[in-house]
């Protein structure tokens, strides 16, 4: 059987090229897994009957599919991926409750939430490895249930914990991987530039049985783009590794939206999410609490920015909550956070307490983190959580009910949620409290003062 040419314009930019974006596999129905297999590789993986069997049935799908360049031509609409409504139950326990999202193009969404929030079981049923029991999913703007065949060789997937063939090379698991996806004439150029992008070059010759966990899981993300997937489904990539290669697996999924694609990645760790995600979907006993990029969600919950302040006699701060422009105040023993409408009025504001006397020690905007985000979003849904314990509640925490979305599109929950600094809670100034906003003036030069140290 030939294999179908490389494409013309798969030039070799410096240092490394993008991703190889060819044609599906023209395999004949009645063709083999021997007659693409190299040798060396087939008889390993004749040792693995099972698991062998398993990938023969992909790549007989694969086969149907006619052209997948076809689709790639205005069919796939924006987003990615919607789901709506959708449900899923094994046995009486309700692994997906009425779960409904989106997926941008070209951005990295994160399904966020404790362990058994339902992030994997959402992404079985992204690529119709799943067919939920009720609502609908569409991928491409495809029912993966129905056309499974043309949504999964688009796709590209690295579970929590990836199946490579521990007998197998390196180069010959990736070897494997491309056959299947039909690759072709393109396909050891294509091993050795993945490889370097993940930097495994130096192993591929090695097996893979004695790889380490980061190792393994450089493996696998470099297979999941050998034959360039528009979707890129991650389960807990960094899962079992240590801190730097944690740090360099999340980097290089970062590098992935460059090159075009669009990811979807679990996770039940804040620092993972915070600063990679463009796009988050927190979960919560299998239904999505809200939805949203992590500025817009921010804005929706402290539509003001915050300052905290502290002075050597914290009392003389009181006489900022009437300020023009503060739209909240709160003081306890460990100073004092302000809501203001602009933070181009903190100078001013610096200036007037120095010359009413006031010795500042501290004056610092704050900006809510994720974490802040994630304790607000789930007390305004009604789920217990630890204050300043672990992100990953305990089991049970997963099966518990929620009292539904923590707040729409435009709108605000009730009251503003107190934001956690590690130094107390921030609460608004009820609205017959707040001083009336005057207009913004601008800071001169002089009015500069010190943010940290003592007034003088």
């Amino acid at each position: 059987m030939e294999s179908p040419p490389a494409p013309e314009d798969a030039t070799e930019p410096n240092p490394l090229p993008p991703p190889f974006r060819g044609p599906l596999p023209q395999v004949h129905p009645g063709a083999g897994v021997g007659a693409v297999v190299p040798a060396t590789v087939r008889s390993a993986v004749e040792t693995s009957g099972a698991i062998a069997a398993t990938h023969v049935a992909e790549l007989t799908e694969v086969a149907e599919v006619p052209q997948v360049t076809e689709l790639t031509e205005g069919v796939a609409p924006e987003p990615v991926v919607v789901a709506t409504g959708v449900g899923h139950r094994f046995g009486t326990n309700d692994a997906l409750r009425d779960l409904s999202f989106e997926v941008p193009d070209g951005q990295i969404t994160v399904l966020l939430g404790p362990n058994g929030a339902g992030k994997t079981t959402a992404i079985r049923a992204i690529t119709g490895a799943l067919a939920p029991m009720w609502g609908a999913i569409r991928t491409f703007g495809l029912d993966p249930d129905d056309d499974g065949h043309l949504v999964r060789p688009r796709c590209g997937v690295v579970s929590a914990k990836p199946a490579l063939y521990d007998r197998l090379s390196g180069r010959d698991n990736l070897a494997y991987a491309a056959e299947l996806y039909g690759i072709g004439d393109a396909a050891p150029g294509r091993i050795e530039e993945e490889a370097a992008r993940f930097g495994i070059a130096d192993a591929l010759d090695q097996k893979v049985g004695g790889y380490s966990t980061g190792m393994k899981t450089r493996l696998a993300l470099a297979r999941s783009v050998l034959h360039d997937p528009q979707l890129l489904l991650y389960d807990e990539p960094t899962s079992g590794l240590d801190p730097e290669s944690s740090y360099a697996v999340l980097d290089l999924i970062r590098e992935m939206t460059s090159y075009g694609h669009t990811v979807v990645m679990c996770t039940h760790l804040l620092a993972e999410a915070e600063g990679l995600a463009d796009h988050i979907v927190m979960m919560e006993a299998g239904t999505a609490l809200i939805s949203g990029s992590p500025d817009e969600l921010t804005r929706r919950y402290w539509p003001h920015p915050i300052v905290t302040m502290d002075a050597e006699d914290p009392r003389g701060l009181d006489r900022a909550a009437s300020f023009p422009g503060v739209v909240g105040y709160r003081r306890d023993p460990s100073g004092a956070r302000l809501e203001v409408d602009d933070l181009r009025r903190v100078p001013d504001m610096v200036s007037s307490l120095i010359a009413d006397g006031v010795r500042l020690t501290r004056v610092d905007p704050h900006s809510p983190t994720l974490e802040d985000l994630y304790f607000t979003i789930r007390r305004a849904s009604g789920v217990v959580a630890t204050i300043g314990g672990p992100f990953a509640p305990n089991d049970d925490d997963a099966h518990r009910g929620s009292a539904g979305p923590g707040g729409s599109a435009g709108s605000r929950p009730r009251g503003l949620a107190p934001i956690r600094t590690g130094h107390g809670d921030l609460e608004p100034l009820p609205p017959a409290a707040r001083p009336p906003a005057a207009p913004v003036a601008q800071a001169a030069p002089a009015a500069a003062a010190p943010t940290s140290g003592a007034g003088r």
